[in-house]
């Protein structure tokens, strides 16, 4: 199980890293349609960090289960 947590963190924190970087990008992008899609990146990083919030050390299957879905978002 500590494994299939591991992998899941991996995969968390690199996509997390993927939409940090989108979202730096659509900063500096003033276009109505590239802030519709910098507050849709800013929610789903938010989700992320209320996810987590408790540390990854206290996951539950339930939480896992939600940051499984997260990443097909």
């Amino acid at each position: 199980m500590i494994e299939h947590k591991d992998e899941l963190k991996n995969r968390v924190e690199a996509k997390q890293r993927e939409l940090q970087a989108r979202y730096l990008e659509l900063k500096a992008d003033t276009q109505e349609r590239a802030r519709d899609e910098r507050d849709r990146v800013k929610r789903k990083l938010d989700e992320l960090q209320d996810a987590v919030k408790d540390g990854w050390d206290s996951l539950s299957d339930r939480v896992a289960a939600k940051l499984n879905d997260w990443l097909k978002t």
